[in-house]
């Protein structure tokens, strides 16, 4: 029997059960609906973590800090003795970093605490000094407007969080608007350290208020997680212009009391290198100045093993679905053996050898797969489809951002069609055996 035969034999043995068919094939629907939408889910959670950090090149940021302080990414306090001289990261550290091979740009992370004042709303917040050639990158992703000009530009940028919090839903509107920033200032004509009430003049502390006139230049999506990402502010605005900016850049009460420290002397500062290469060029100088270092990229290894057991887990959540479709499709043909065994008899009396009814069994397997595979997959993309609008629309109430919570690569679209034929196939052994053993004169005298 040629192979076109036993295809087309297959085909009709099927569609005579139509609904039997229909019922196996949509168990295997289910079965990998359920595991598509699982392993889609895991690398939806991959792609908006390692992909897009990625993208914004931040595997080719290194943050350096002092020895001592407690690093901003674990928690952890680095360690340096007490006999040890201490590391000061200042403006000599930065050229050097600046100088290493393969080092793009270095900028410390300088931060203020400034009043913002914008249609006539006023709210706190934390500004960001930052290049020009970096607030230019991918890194700050833009929702309207463009980047400031230069280091010495008299506009800023503004995250769009802060624009929901002023009521502000549409980021093109405020475009070009003039905003301003009120910093603190230490007023040293009212300290008078000899008298500790002179702190208290008129009931307020020896601070003066100064006011600093910026056009909005762009508006940018929010990125203050908790990675290494130099964006940790609402408010972001050129170096240059900063410098020129008297303020107190403490974030905290505690470093007002700091015993040591200078003007140029910086808590951290975020590298951008060429590659990932360079950053175990940084990480060797930050070692040899006894300052310590965070790149994202040593941790790259640990956070795909935790995504391949996160993977595994959601695929053994989908596959009990289709182990259940599996023996749905044993049941089905082992059904059909009982009732074609006199029909399985004539075919052998006429000639038809084992390995032709074990090609038509095997392709009527393989058929019932094909299908579930198919339709699975659309399955699939249909709920998860619905799963992220509804999660979206439930965020975006909230002012979050549209993100993809499940993510369809190619291997995932074309493996889980073959794995639905394999698995198929693999229910279809034990009843493809069975047929073949059905002695033909036993079969002739089947009613």
């Amino acid at each position: 029997m040629r192979v076109v035969d036993s295809l087309e034999q297959a085909l009709s043995n099927l569609w005579k059960k139509k609904l039997r068919t229909f019922l196996t094939t949509f168990g295997v629907v289910i079965g990998i609906g359920a595991l598509v939408s699982m392993i889609s889910f895991g690398q939806g959670v991959q792609y908006n973590v390692t992909d897009r950090f990625q993208k914004l090149d931040l595997f080719n940021y290194i943050t350096v800090f002092p020895a001592g302080k407690q690093s901003p990414f674990s928690g952890e306090r680095a360690g340096s003795s007490a006999e040890s001289p201490r590391s000061v990261l200042d403006d000599d550290s930065l050229k050097e970093i600046t100088a290493l091979e393969g080092v793009e740009s270095a900028f410390p992370e300088v931060r203020f605490p400034a009043r913002i004042q914008f249609r006539e709303k006023t709210r706190f917040s934390l500004v960001q000094v930052m290049p020009a050639a970096v607030a230019a990158t991918e890194l700050v992703k833009l929702r309207a407007g463009a980047s400031f000009a230069d280091d010495y530009s008299l506009s800023l940028i503004i995250s769009d969080s802060l624009l929901t919090e002023m009521g502000i839903t549409d980021p093109d509107s405020v475009i070009g608007e003039e905003i301003t920033l009120l910093t603190l200032m230490l007023d040293l004509s009212r300290l008078n350290l000899s008298d500790m009430s002179s702190l208290f003049q008129n009931g307020k502390l020896p601070f003066s208020e100064q006011s600093h006139r910026f056009t909005i230049a762009g508006v940018a999506e929010r990125m203050g997680f908790g990675g290494p990402t130099p964006l940790r502010s609402d408010v972001y605005i050129p170096s240059g212009t900063a410098a020129d900016i008297p303020t107190i850049s403490l974030t905290s009460i505690w470093d007002f009391f700091r015993s040591s420290g200078s003007a140029d002397e910086y808590s951290m500062v975020n590298v951008k290198v060429d590659s990932p290469r360079a950053v175990d060029r940084v990480k060797a100088f930050a070692e040899e100045k006894g300052f310590q270092s965070f790149a994202l990229i040593d941790q790259l290894e640990e956070i795909r093993t935790g995504f391949v057991f996160m993977d595994m887990f959601l695929a053994a959540v989908g596959m009990i679905a289709l182990v259940v479709a599996s023996l749905g499709i044993v049941n089905t043909m082992v059904m059909a053996i009982l009732e074609r065994t006199r029909e399985i008899g004539i075919m052998k009396a006429v000639g038809a050898g084992d390995g032709d009814i074990r090609k038509i069994f095997l392709f009527e397997a393989g058929l019932i797969g094909l299908a579930g595979g198919v339709f699975g997959l659309c399955l699939g993309w249909i709920v998860t489809t619905a799963i992220n609008w509804i999660i979206n629309g439930i965020l975006a109430r909230q002012g979050i951002p549209f993100v993809d919570y499940f993510y369809f690569p190619r291997w995932l679209n074309m493996g889980s069609i073959v794995f639905s034929i394999l698995v198929s196939l693999i229910a279809g052994l034990y009843p493809m055996q069975r047929a073949a053993r059905v002695d033909p004169v036993v079969a002739l005298r089947h009613d």
